[in-house]
């Protein structure tokens, strides 16, 4: 049929400029000429098809490469039973689900159960819900496109405008590793003693821990980070037994209030607790790392990536709100209860949980600090890699790139450690909160408009309740960070 190409017709997504002019101009070859751009429109089972005379093309630019080259495509899916397809495409929710429990988490679910004990529950798993479906249109949109979505916005938006979100990106991936390595090293300093900027050095390592376990497979590097999350898990169970929570409080907390309305500081750390779950890189993360699996490129394997895509994250998220909810209902049990809700800060949590809750405790508390800052590393390390990669196009020595990366996040953080100490250090947890919740809108709205563009999408755009939904939920997070961006600047202008 004129003008259409399957899948197996161009490997890679077709032929790139500068393949095609070495097969036209080499002796003994056939002229070939360039594959015209095609993506979903109506048959489900082509890749795509080329707009008709006078339609706005879908993308602007072709898909050149993969995204994440090196683990595109190398993970085997079974062909057994549901429950064995399950465990191939499981793995990639556990890395996106490692940025919901990251120790900026830590610090606005420290402060909301010390201020208003288990009051906020409810903002937690309301938070998870919308990060669900969030996580959900990220990796329906990878496995659809084939692109990431730092691919996706190089392809559809002019280049000054993808340039202006490739900065921003790159602030908030900068602002993810800042609030990472802190932790870690926070961790480190309570478990070890070492100074804090000797600690915040050593987090670089895990650049070279990453490209051991790539090296050996993406299935080693997600079994890792697995075990990390686990190692969150068992700490905070053991913590939840020490700290005998009030159970009816816990289940009362998670039914909404209006309270939150009337109280000022309440509406603080909730909007805070927010912007503290839906982390803006683990919807570039996610888009990319489901593409590591290979499902068939029809519309029934694609159908069936998206499902079982979505069952991973929205299992690997549930863990994510246990863990949460567990930060928040310790610190209420533990804090508000004997008095000391003035408890906002990682070091004042540890120092007061062996006099209240028995020995162990503390050193419990930060064993789970450190496998958290430690996977947050990791993932935070392979979202920087996708959207540089994928907004430029830049293909460097894989640890070149993630040293980079990291420096960005090591530098201002060494700095402050040294000049400020650990006050400093809390301080710039913060900021590195901030920048996150204003990075996030740049990501939320073109995630949901590509994944309800008929062109991109084709048959699998988003339903009209499920745009609907998704829209409604961009610009509550669009409207809740920039309110708690204006009280913070008010604050700091006092």
């Amino acid at each position: 049929m004129p003008g259409l190409a399957r899948p197996s017709d161009h490997h890679n997504f077709g032929y790139t400029k500068s393949s095609i002019r070495t097969r036209m101009t080499q002796p003994g070859r056939t002229p070939i000429e360039p594959l015209r751009t095609v993506e979903p429109h109506s048959d489900p089972d082509l890749v795509g098809e080329a707009p008709l005379p006078g339609e706005v093309p879908a993308w602007r630019r072709t898909r050149e490469s993969p995204s994440l080259a090196e683990a595109y495509r190398t993970v085997p899916i079974s062909t057994g039973s549901w429950f064995r397809k399950l465990l191939s495409f499981g793995g990639p929710g556990y890395l996106v689900a490692v940025g919901y429990m990251d120790p900026g988490n830590w610090a606005t679910d420290l402060a909301g159960g010390a201020q208003f004990g288990y009051s906020l529950l409810y903002v937690i798993l309301l938070s998870n819900l919308m990060a669900v479906l969030l996580q959900g249109l990220s990796s329906k949109l990878g496995i659809v496109t084939g692109r990431d979505l730092a691919q996706a916005c190089r392809d559809a938006y002019p280049k000054r405008m993808a340039f202006l979100l490739w900065v921003i990106a790159e602030l908030a991936i900068a602002a993810c590793d800042l609030a990472e390595v802190i932790g870690t090293a926070i961790a480190l300093q309570l478990l070890f003693g070492l100074p804090l900027p000797v600690g915040v050095v050593l987090t670089a390592l895990d650049v070279f821990v990453v490209l051991w376990l790539q090296g050996r497979g993406f299935r080693l590097l997600e079994a890792m980070v697995i075990a990390l999350v686990a190692v969150v898990g068992i700490c905070f169970v053991f913590e939840l037994i020490l700290s005998r929570p009030d159970m009816a409080g816990v289940a009362r907390g998670f039914i909404p209030t209006t309270e939150i309305l009337g109280n000022r500081d309440m509406l603080y750390i909730a909007i805070g607790i927010l912007g503290a779950t839906v982390m803006p890189h683990n919807l570039y993360l996610h888009s990319s790392i489901v593409q590591t699996r290979k499902y068939e490129e029809t519309s029934e394997g694609k159908r069936e990536a998206v499902r079982y895509a979505f069952a991973d994250s929205t299992i690997a998220l549930t863990f994510a709100l246990g863990i949460n909810a567990a930060i928040l209902i310790v610190s209420a049990a533990t804090f508000h209860t004997s008095g000391n809700s003035g408890v906002a800060e990682i070091q004042d949590a540890w120092k007061l949980l062996t006099p209240l809750l028995g020995a162990g405790a503390s050193t419990v508390f930060a064993l789970a600090l450190l496998a958290s800052g430690q996977n947050s590393t990791l993932t935070g390390t392979l979202a920087g890699q996708i959207v540089m990669e994928g907004f430029l196009n830049i293909r460097l020595r894989p640890w070149l790139r993630r040293l980079l990366t990291r420096s960005i996040a090591i530098v201002p953080a060494v700095v402050v450690s040294i000049l400020y100490g650990a006050q400093g250090t809390s301080k710039l947890l913060v900021l590195s909160q901030v920048i996150l919740s204003l990075q996030l809108s740049f990501a939320v709205f073109p995630l949901v408009s590509f994944t309800s563009d008929r062109r991109k999408m084709g048959e699998f755009v988003n339903a009209r309740w499920l745009t609907a939904l998704a829209w409604l939920i961009a610009i509550v997070i669009a409207t809740l960070n920039a309110w708690l961006l204006v009280q913070i600047a008010r604050d700091w202008l006092r």
